[in-house]
């Protein structure tokens, strides 16, 4: 899709905006009643003890890197920094203290807009593929020039997976620099052979799993080809009914309407 004037998408943009409340609305509703899963870190050899949620936060430390034809490149890692029961945020006892767990992705996508430093762009991951680690002890993430690093040692694999469906969507911060990148995607989720014990309910375990991210302009670092995205804020649960891929579009296009929305209100507001 091309990007042409503002007249032409308010009322996508609208649209859009209005049905990311609605689905931010039904969320919030319905936080409570995301399915529950147990992990029981012992069952793996970590040093931490079984608990409850229903939500994983987690920080992204990766890096994008754009080709040709609007393509891009993202690897980097995940790293678990606290659950989530029926909206309640709390950290297992040892998570990030005795153990930890991340996740090392790497991702394909075609994007259309442009400079997303000027544009909203919109894009869908073409591939997506990670590996779940646990460790234990602490570890690190950070950045070696343009690749995304961990300091972990030991680690053990958890569970690995693959894109179903899943977007992207950037919307420009009004300096001509920043920008805010989003996704969102459906992944396939597979137990690793053995660590059955680590994932103790359901059983057997889901096979798929949602997350999305939002990234601040704090958290986007532009570089020659592409950007870094260090700590920025995401979240992982399990689904029982896996959205269909529009779903996926549509909520970053709501997420690039909200924000689109309030800088414009912002800039009116300074004009006054």
């Amino acid at each position: 899709m091309t990007l042409t004037t503002r007249s032409h998408f308010k009322p996508l943009l609208q649209r859009s905006a209005l049905a990311l409340a609605l689905v931010t609305v039904c969320a919030g509703a319905s936080a409570s009643v995301l399915p529950q899963f147990t992990f029981n870190p012992g069952a793996a050899g970590l040093a931490g003890s079984s608990y409850t949620a229903d939500n994983i936060l987690i920080s992204d430390y990766s890096s994008v890197l754009t080709g040709p034809g609007g393509t891009f490149t993202e690897t980097g890692y995940l790293s678990f920094g606290a659950m989530q029961l029926g909206g309640s945020t709390f950290t297992p006892t040892g998570l990030n203290e005795s153990y930890g767990m991340y996740i090392a992705f790497t991702g394909t996508g075609v994007v259309s807009g442009g400079n997303p430093a000027q544009n909203i762009t919109f894009g869908t991951f073409t591939s997506l593929n990670y590996t779940l680690y646990g460790y234990n002890g602490s570890a690190s993430f950070g950045f070696s020039g343009t690749t995304a690093t961990e300091t972990a040692t030991g680690e053990v694999v958890l569970a690995t997976g693959s894109l179903i469906s899943g977007g992207v969507v950037s919307i420009p911060s009004g300096d001509n620099v920043h920008f805010t990148p989003s996704a969102a995607a459906s992944l396939s989720f597979v137990v690793a052979p053995g660590q059955e014990g680590f994932f103790q309910l359901p059983s057997p375990f889901y096979s798929q799993a949602i997350t999305a991210f939002t990234n601040t302009t704090s958290q986007v670092s532009p570089v020659d080809g592409g950007f870094l995205i260090s700590q920025g804020g995401g979240s992982i649960n399990f689904a029982g009914a896996v959205p269909e891929p529009q779903t996926y579009m549509l909520m970053v296009a709501g997420l690039a309407a909200m924000a689109f929305v309030a800088r414009r209100r912002r800039s009116a507001s300074t004009k006054l």
